[in-house]
C-alpha cells in the first residue's frame, strides 16, 4: 500500500478521517453562493416564500466535500443570546445559531407547560349579583396571580389534603348598600387569607366548642414561612373588573389557587402570547435613485427605507431599518422591474423571540425555565435510549 493510502487509513481508524479528507487542498471548505443563499436564508418572493425547509442533516453537501454534521463545537461558537428589549411585563432578544425548531421548542413549553398558580376552586357562599357563579368563578380563574410557582407543589402530589405547600386561599366580600350607587367588583378585592380557609365545610358537622372544619388544613401560616417572607402573594393587576353589584347585592366567597400548567387549561399558562420571527433581511439588487427612491421610500408602510443624498442632488435609497421589516412584500409589488430591485429574505438560524408575561414570573425567568423543561426532556429521552 502506498506511503499516503498508509496514513490515510490510519487516520480514519483514529476516528478522524473527515477531518483529514476536509484538510486537502482540492477539497472545496464552503458552499458555492448560490448553494450558501438556499440553506440559510429563506426567499420571500412576490407569490410565496421559498427555501423554507432548514437542511440539517450531515451528508446534505457529501458530493461538494463540505461538511454539514451538526457539532457540538461549531454550535457553541456561533450560537449567541443578545437581549433586546426587557420590562417588567415582556422581553425581546435574538437567538443567533439555532434552528427555526429548537424556538419552537421554546415557544410551545412557553404557552403550556411552565407552571404558574391559578384559582381552581370557588366556594361561593353568597351570590345576589346578575353574574351566575360559573361564570364568575371562570372569571376569577383567568386573574393572573402573583405568587412563584417554585415555590409550591403540585396538589396531587398531597392527594386531597389542602395545605400551606400546595394551596393559596383569597377572600372576597364586597357588598353594595341599598340607596347607594352601584359599585364595581375589582380584582383588589381578593384578600390573601396567609392561615387558610375561613369558611366551615357545609357537610362537617364540628363538635360544640371546636374549631369548625375548613376547607384547607394549614399546619402553619403561609407568612410565617422563610420561602414567603420575601414573597408577597397578591393579585398582578389589582383593576381587573370582576362584576357590578346594584343596591342590595353582594358577593361573598373564597377562591383557592394551585400549582398547574397551561396544557391542563390556558388559566395557568403563564404568557399572554410567545412567538418568534426569522429576522428580516432586504437587500437592495440595484442602485435605486431619484424618483424611483423617493416612490420605494413611499411604497412601505414599516419606513424601512431612507432616501441617502450623496451631492449635486443625486439621491439614492438605502436600507435604513431591516428589523422592522414586516415583510408585507408592498416594495416588491408593482412588476418585475420591483423584484429585480429589492430581495426580501428571512435569516434562517436568527430567531426575534418576543415573550410577554402575564405577571407570575419575570420574562426573563419564564424563558430559563424553559430551557430547565427542554433540558429535562433531553435527559429523558437520552436515559430511555441507553
Amino acid at each position: 500500500m502506498p506511503e499516503g493510502d498508509v496514513s490515510m487509513a490510519e487516520e480514519s481508524n483514529n476516528g478522524s478521517g473527515l477531518d483529514y479528507i476536509m484538510s486537502l487542498e482540492d477539497v472545496p471548505s464552503k458552499l458555492p453562493p448560490h448553494l450558501e443563499l438556499f440553506k440559510t436564508r429563506v426567499l420571500c418572493n412576490n407569490d410565496a416564500p421559498v427555501h423554507t425547509e432548514t437542511i440539517q442533516y450531515s451528508g446534505a453537501y457529501a458530493t461538494l466535500g463540505v461538511d454539514n454534521s451538526v457539532r457540538l463545537d461549531n454550535f457553541c461558537e456561533n450560537f449567541k443570546v443578545e437581549v433586546k428589549r426587557l420590562t417588567d411585563s415582556d422581553m425581546e432578544f435574538d437567538l443567533i445559531g439555532i434552528d427555526p425548531a429548537i424556538a419552537n421548542a421554546f415557544r410551545r413549553i412557553l404557552i403550556s407547560e411552565v407552571p404558574t398558580m391559578a384559582i381552581e376552586r370557588v366556594y361561593i357562599a353568597n351570590n345576589t349579583s346578575v353574574v351566575q357563579d360559573e361564570v364568575l368563578s371562570h372569571r376569577l380563574g383567568l386573574v393572573p396571580i402573583r405568587a412563584d410557582p417554585r415555590l409550591f407543589e403540585y396538589p396531587e402530589n398531597a392527594g386531597d389534603d389542602k395545605n400551606e405547600k400546595n394551596t393559596i386561599v383569597f377572600k372576597l366580600h364586597a357588598r353594595c348598600r341599598v340607596g347607594q350607587p352601584r359599585i364595581t367588583v375589582k380584582s383588589d378585592k381578593l384578600k390573601w387569607l396567609p392561615n387558610g380557609s375561613e369558611l366551615p365545610c357545609e357537610d362537617v358537622r364540628s363538635n360544640a366548642g371546636s374549631k369548625p372544619k375548613t376547607f384547607t388544613s394549614f399546619t402553619c401560616s403561609q407568612d410565617s414561612l422563610p420561602e414567603f417572607s420575601g414573597n408577597s402573594i397578591s393579585v398582578t393587576y389589582p383593576d381587573i373588573i370582576l362584576a357590578k353589584l346594584g343596591p342590595g347585592q353582594e358577593i361573598e366567597l373564597e377562591a383557592h389557587a394551585v400549582k398547574g400548567i397551561g396544557r391542563t387549561h390556558a388559566k395557568w399558562s403563564p404568557v399572554a402570547t410567545a412567538w418568534y420571527r426569522m429576522l428580516p433581511e432586504v437587500v437592495l439588487l440595484e442602485d435605486v435613485v431619484d424618483e424611483v427612491a423617493d416612490e420605494l421610500k413611499n411604497k412601505c408602510p414599516a419606513n424601512v427605507f431612507d432616501i441617502e443624498d450623496f451631492g449635486k442632488g443625486n439621491r439614492r435609497a438605502t436600507v435604513a431599518r431591516p428589523r422592522d421589516c414586516t415583510l408585507c412584500r408592498e416594495c416588491i409589488r408593482g412588476g418585475k422591474e420591483w423584484e429585480d430591485r429589492v430581495s426580501l429574505r428571512r435569516v434562517k438560524h436568527h430567531c426575534i423571540f418576543t415573550i410577554e408575561s402575564t405577571g407570575a414570573l419575570p420574562p426573563e425567568v419564564l424563558f430559563t425555565e424553559a430551557v430547565k423543561i427542554l433540558e429535562d426532556k433531553c435527559e429523558r429521552v437520552i436515559t430511555e435510549l441507553s
